[in-house]
C-alpha cells in the first residue's frame, strides 16, 4: 500500500522513495536511451565501443532480459566501450559521460530532476525490461533533450515511446534493415508515420550520436538534411 511520508513524498515498494537531488540541475543533459532485444547485444556494443569518452550526453542501456536470470551486460558492455558502465539503481543521478543499464526484473522510469526509479517488471509480459515505459517517461523528464535509439529486437516495444520521444520535441533513430540483426522493433517504430529522424547503419549510429550531442538543438547527424 502506498502512503504518504515527509509532507507527501510517496513511499512504495520496501520504503524506497524518490526525491530530487537538491544540487543535480539537469537542464543541460542530453540523454540517449540505447533499447534493444534480440540481436542487441552485438548492436549496443558496437555502438558503445565507437562513442568517444567525451561524449556530452548521459546514456541509458535497455536490453530485454529474463527477470530471474543475472546479466552480465556491465561487463560486457565495459569491455566495448570508453565510458564508465554502471548498473542501475533506484534515485541514482543521470550525468554526463556515464552509461547505465537498466538491470533484469526490472523496469526503469526517468524522474523530472533526470534520476532514475526502479519498479518491479513482475514475472509475466509485457516486454522487461520495457523500452515503451522509458522512453515515455525519458520524452516527459528531457523533452527535447532526449534521443532514443531503437536497436535490433524483434516486436514492437519502444515505439509507442519513441512516438512519444518524438511529440514532446526529443530525436528518433533507428537502425536500419540493412544492419539490423532483427528488424522487427526499428520497422515498428519506422512505420509510425513522422516519428522517426533517420534510419541510420549500425556503423554510423555512434557518429550520429555525436553530432546530435554536440548540440541538441541544431545538429544534424550524417545523412540528414
Amino acid at each position: 500500500m502506498t502512503k504518504l511520508v515527509n509532507g507527501g513524498a510517496r513511499e512504495h515498494y520496501g520504503g524506497r522513495v524518490w526525491r530530487p537531488a537538491s544540487r543535480h540541475d539537469p537542464s543541460g543533459i542530453a540523454v540517449i536511451a540505447l533499447v534493444a532485444s534480440a540481436g542487441g547485444l552485438a548492436a549496443v556494443s558496437r555502438v558503445m565501443g565507437d562513442v568517444p569518452e567525451t561524449l556530452r550526453a548521459s546514456v541509458l542501456v535497455l536490453i530485454h532480459q529474463s527477470p530471474d536470470r543475472a546479466s552480465e551486460l556491465v561487463a560486457l558492455l565495459s569491455r566495448a566501450s570508453a565510458l564508465p558502465i554502471v548498473a542501475a539503481e533506484h534515485g541514482q543521478r543521470l550525468d554526463p559521460g556515464r552509461a547505465v543499464v537498466v538491470p533484469p526484473g526490472t523496469h526503469l522510469l526517468v524522474t523530472p530532476a533526470l534520476e532514475t526509479a526502479l519498479i518491479p517488471s513482475g514475472p509475466a509480459p509485457p516486454s522487461r525490461p520495457s523500452a515503451d515505459l522509458l522512453l515515455a517517461s525519458l520524452a516527459v523528464s528531457a523533452g527535447p533533450r532526449a534521443i532514443a535509439v531503437v536497436l535490433s529486437g524483434g516486436g514492437h516495444d519502444g515505439a509507442t515511446g519513441a512516438t512519444a520521444i518524438h511529440v514532446l520535441g526529443g530525436r528518433v533513430l533507428a537502425t536500419d534493415e540493412a544492419t539490423s540483426e532483427v528488424f522487427g522493433m526499428p520497422r515498428a517504430t519506422i512505420e509510425r508515420a513522422g516519428v522517426i529522424d533517420e534510419a541510420v547503419p549500425l556503423n554510423d549510429m555512434a557518429a550520429a550520436l555525436g553530432s546530435l550531442t554536440s548540440d541538441p538543438t541544431t545538429a544534424r547527424y550524417p545523412g540528414n538534411d
